[in-house]
């Protein structure tokens, strides 16, 4: 569960850089806009990336969330839940790549048919990094 502060400047600031693990244990690390959801920080990923298969193979990950400037700063260190077309329900699933949009973004999408079928597209995963540890400036 993220503290209500990390809650509030996850909404705030959206930059975050992402480091999952390669199957020979070396970091890969990724730039995402993320946001506050449900028990963690999430974003969403197509299917084809390489953080989306290292998740998948091993869910630990370490999320740093920072402004501009790099301070002040959260890092949420967890496992990632993976929501995907595969392992949800329908329903649920649009819902959830819908309130991940507004996570990410702090804003509604203009045209939710028209996101609805770029997702689709897209085969994008919602992904929430669910917390284990957290510090950082803000924590």
């Amino acid at each position: 569960m993220l503290p209500d502060k990390v809650k509030d400047f996850a909404a705030q600031t959206h930059r975050g850089v992402l480091t999952t693990f390669r199957r020979n244990g070396a970091a890969q690390m990724s730039i995402i806009s993320c946001g506050p959801y449900r028990d963690g920080i999430a974003f969403t990923v197509t299917e084809d990336r390489v953080k989306l298969k290292n998740l998948r193979r091993n869910p630990r990950c370490t999320l740093l969330v920072s402004e501009e400037a790099w301070r002040p700063f959260v890092v949420v260190e967890g496992r990632a839940t993976i929501l995907s077309a595969d392992n949800t329900d329908p329903e649920e699933f649009k819902t959830a790549l819908r309130d991940a949009y507004r996570a990410c973004s702090g804003e509604e999408h203009s045209n939710w048919e028209e996101y609805d079928q770029a997702m689709r597209d897209d085969r994008r995963s919602v992904i929430i990094v669910v917390p284990d540890h957290i510090y950082g400036t803000v924590a």
